[in-house]
């Protein structure tokens, strides 16, 4: 062990300055044996660091490396776990507890030792000793416990028995050691003759010190002698301190006897105002005035100075109750009789206010009923008194505005009870859940009622508008017409309410539209502008519905989400009264909950709770909406487009103001509705792409998906601008655009009227054009694409129908272009035999001036026919045919040059020839 102690001192702790007292192999207590060893440490340099070292054997097990360091400081406790027997585990309790098992007890013992040591001489915060033998513990020298531990010398190499006997020389002793040392030229170099002066000089102080006490006798004696005169003025003062003495001790008793009745009175006067300050405390917080009382008991809750009474009296009970007595005041029977009356007062006004509201309440749901009832009976008295004419015109005539009733003069007089609420949710919690109940109740019923008439008035006036953008088409249709008004009449109850049911309006949306929009929502027949125009006007009709719907409805929610918040005193945790236990921190719904949804109510927060109310007064909302989506989406599949820009814009809107409100929730689950229609009418106009049928006996021209995909791009450029959602609709733009290009290429492939590359040079040239002026950023791809296609087409189409004027022509120069392409050379293809001079000159001279210009004329004929009128592309196919003929005359001279040279022989016509040929031919069609 010495020599590893040496090793590691000279390998790991020198360099570091660091001095190794003491070490202990161990390994870790539970686990497989890997030795290693804990090292106690100190610095070499101020102030001293002392430290629990970890070292272990590198893996090659040649060195030994540094593991871990723990302070000396960090060590809470060290436990020896048996301090009778021997035993080689101990704890170290650092920021986790480390267990460890020495290879021997003595080992284990000389390292706790020495850390006991170090904790006594270097740390002000001791460490906890456990199950540790007090023969381990041994305790320092006094004369080091004076140290402060701040100048102690550090431990010298190895040495433990060094911490007992060495001390630090002050800094005075170290001056005078220093003056003597220079005095003595040998101190330095001749160490054992400086402390042999030193010692003589020693010798010669005592000495001296002798002599002079000797010489002092005289003194002695003259000073005892004095001594013994004051010892006995000394008694003689003692005798006239014991009679002083005798006398105070009476003057003692007589002031004793005055402070026990000084003390007395004291008390006495202490109680007096201590017991006045209580009857103050009950008379100032436990009284309520008569005139509180009154209003509590009698006050008028229909006047605003009554509210306003009660409410002063309510907080003033309220007050009185929530007292915090002092202990024993709940003993005295005032207390008790105050506290009763008390009880008595909030129970009784709680229940006059808890009648008053509910009346209150029943009242004005009966106003609002009977209002709506007088007016649904207008309605229908006005219909009943036009013999002849439509109900739902009439209806739709006093409808025209489609708006929903407004609540707040309910809310407003509601308010004025909005500290009284407050006062009863702290106070009556059953009352105030009770009365919260029933206005949820009663509002869900009033508010199903006006919203389920709104509705109806807007799926009515949708139908009115499928109708009216029909115009004189419905009048091919009487069945239908008539299944119109029997729907519309069929709306009217016995209460004179609207009471036609969502599907009946759905079935006539579709019946009375059906014959138009099963062609004016699909891409392949939006090209048709007759129908187009009327779409637009109605698509417009339908988008102000919709926009008015949500513009009614939303005001509607948020003003009753305030006013519940408000009224309910919703927005913070309520004060309860003493005694009372917290059981909800909001407003339960209108029904009794099961005890699994009460604990729910009860962890919920006062958000949850406005929520929940929400849900259930707009119970029909989300429903409704839903229903009304999917009648737009029956009536024209494209109003989905104008439903997911205006329902985003409008859930935008409100989590903006509160993305936690019921509005945003119920408007974002509707958008998915929306989103989801959307993307269903996408997939419907790709399905309807793919199942396009062509006639084979007329020429294709542009397709109508292609066509229609332009009036689709600029219809959703114009709903979609600046809209939320935009990115929608670049996605279903990609998609659709995708759709156009297969299914044209799909298309050109199976014509047989109409060659290939006219049906993809017409209709690339027609997305090209509606994409450059449309300019959608997320479809330049495919614009660029479109135009490369366009150009492709046109140029294969200009090479294929330029071969058939000059056909033999062509066919002699491409022999020769494939005999040079063999290795012949050009001045020996007039060689060939079928391709001399003579073979030439045949052939030009069966294409004379007059042939080529009939030959260009029956071509300009064919491609007349090919090409369709509404793309204008004739002229460009044409004038590109001129060019490539050109560049056909150039390289034709150009091949008769280098393959015939020196024969003289030209075409039978010239390029200023051929510019006449083309401009004529097309100047005379």
């Amino acid at each position: 062990m010495t020599a590893i102690k040496h090793a590691l001192q000279r390998d790991i702790f020198t360099p570091n300055d660091e001095r190794l007292l003491s070490i202990v192999n161990v390994c870790k207590a539970g686990k497989k044996k890997k030795n290693c060893f804990l090292c106690a440490t100190v610095t070499t340099e101020r102030p001293v660091q002392v430290r629990v070292v970890k070292v272990k054997k590198s893996d090659k097990g040649d060195f030994y490396k540094r593991q871990m360091a723990w302070e000396l400081r960090d060590l809470a406790e060290v436990d020896a776990k048996d301090a009778s027997k021997e035993n080689p585990e101990f704890d170290l309790h650092f920021e986790k507890v480390y267990r460890w098992v020495a290879s021997s007890t003595a080992e284990k013992n000389s390292f706790i030792s020495c850390i006991w040591k170090l904790n006594q001489r270097y740390l002000r915060k001791k460490v906890e000793f456990v199950n540790v033998s007090s023969q381990l513990l041994e305790e320092l020298p006094k004369a080091e416990e004076s140290v402060p531990s701040g100048e102690s010398q550090s431990v010298a190499g190895g040495d433990e028995d060094a911490l007992d006997d060495y001390q630090e020389l002050n800094a005075r002793e170290e001056q005078d050691i220093e003056g003597m040392m220079e005095v003595c030229e040998y101190a330095i170099s001749n160490a054992e003759a400086f402390a042999e002066k030193l010692s003589k000089e020693l010798q010669v102080l005592d000495g001296a010190n002798i002599h002079s006490i000797m010489a002092s006798e005289k003194q002695v004696n003259i000073l005892m002698q004095l001594l013994d005169e004051a010892l006995s003025e000394v008694d003689t003062i003692e005798g006239k301190m014991s009679s002083y003495e005798e006398m105070l001790q009476s003057v003692k008793e007589q002031m004793d006897q005055i402070s026990q009745s000084n003390r007395l009175i004291q008390i006495s006067n202490t109680n007096n105002g201590k017991l006045l300050d209580e009857i103050q405390f009950l008379v100032n917080y436990m009284d309520l005035s008569k005139g509180h009382i009154r209003a509590l008991q009698e006050g008028d809750l229909s006047s605003s100075k009554g509210i306003e009474a009660c409410i002063n009296a309510s907080e003033a009970l309220l007050q009185c109750m929530n007292v915090a007595l002092r202990p024993g005041h709940e003993k005295l029977m005032s207390v008790k009789q105050q506290q009763h009356l008390f009880t008595e007062l909030r129970d009784t006004f709680s229940r006059r206010l808890t009648n008053h509201l509910n009346n209150v309440f029943v009242h004005q749901f009966n106003h609002f009923s009977h209002f709506k009832m007088t007016i649904h009976q207008f309605y229908r008295s006005s219909c009943m008194s036009l013999p002849g004419h439509d109900q739902s015109s009439v209806l739709s005539q006093h409808m025209a505005e489609l708006t929903l009733p407004k609540h707040s003069p309910l809310h407003r007089d509601l308010l004025h009870y909005a500290k009284l609420m407050e006062w009863l949710k702290n106070t009556q919690r059953e009352k105030y859940e009770g009365l919260s109940r029933t206005y949820v109740d009663y509002m869900t019923r009033l508010y199903e009622r006006e919203i389920k008439d709104f509705f109806e008035v807007a799926k009515i006036k949708m139908a009115g508008t499928a109708k009216e953008g029909k115009g004189n088409k419905f009048a091919t249709l009487p069945r239908k017409e008539s299944a119109f008004k029997q729907e519309t009449e069929s709306l009217h109850g016995s209460s004179g309410k609207l009471t036609g049911s969502t599907s009946s309006l759905n079935k006539l949306a579709v019946q009375g539209s059906s014959s138009r929009r099963s062609q004016s929502s699909s891409l392949l027949d939006m090209g048709n502008m007759s129908a187009s125009d009327l779409d637009v006007a109605d698509r417009t009709k339908f988008d102000k519905i919709f926009e008015q719907v949500l513009s009614e409805l939303e005001p509607l929610c948020l003003a009753e989400q305030d006013f519940i918040s408000k009224f309910f005193k919703l927005q913070q945790h309520p004060t309860l009264a003493q005694g009372e236990v917290e059981e909800s921190d909001g407003v339960v719904p209108s029904r009794q909950p099961t005890p699994g949804e009460y604990r729910h109510f009860i962890s919920s927060t006062e958000k949850d709770m406005v929520r929940l109310m929400m849900n259930k007064v707009f119970q029909s909302i989300e429903t409704e909406l839903n229903s009304l989506i999917t009648l737009g989406d029956k009536i024209d599949t494209f109003h989905s487009l104008y439903m997911l820009v205006k329902m985003s814009h409008h859930v935008w809107t409100a989590e903006n103001v509160d993305p936690t409100s019921y509005l945003s929730t119920t408007l974002g689950n509707v958008l998915v509705t929306v989103k989801r229609n959307f993307d269903k009418c996408i997939s419907g106009q790709i399905r309807q792409m793919e199942e396009v049928k062509i006639s084979k006996k007329s020429k294709v021209g542009i397709l109508p998906f292609v066509a229609g995909f332009e009036e689709f791009a600029e219809l959703a450029e114009t709903i979609f601008r600046n809209a939320e959602r935009r990115g929608d609709l670049d996605k279903a733009y990609v998609k659709l655009i995708r759709a156009v290009f297969m299914n044209v290429e799909k298309v050109a492939n199976e014509s047989q009227k109409t060659p290939r590359d006219v049906v993809m040079m017409e209709n690339f040239h027609h997305i090209f054009s509606t994409l450059s002026h449309l300019k959608i950023s997320c479809l330049e791809t495919e614009r660029r694409e479109a135009k490369h296609k366009y150009t492709d087409h046109l140029q294969s189409y200009v090479i294929n129908s330029l071969g058939q004027p000059l056909e033999k022509l062509n066919h002699f120069f491409e022999g020769v272009e494939a005999r040079v392409a063999q290795g012949v050379r050009e001045d020996e293809v007039s060689y060939q035999l079928a391709f001399n001079k003579q073979e030439l000159r045949k052939v030009i001279k069966e294409y004379p001036g007059k042939e080529v210009k009939k030959g260009l004329d029956n071509l300009y004929k064919k491609v007349d026919k090919h090409l369709c009128e509404e793309e204008s592309l004739l002229q460009v196919v044409w004038h590109s045919m001129q060019d490539e003929f050109i560049r056909q005359y150039k390289h034709f001279e150009g091949l008769i040059g280098r393959c015939y040279p020196g024969s003289g022989i030209t075409m039978e016509f010239t390029i200023g020839d051929m510019l006449e040929y083309f401009s004529s031919i097309a100047q005379s069609h």
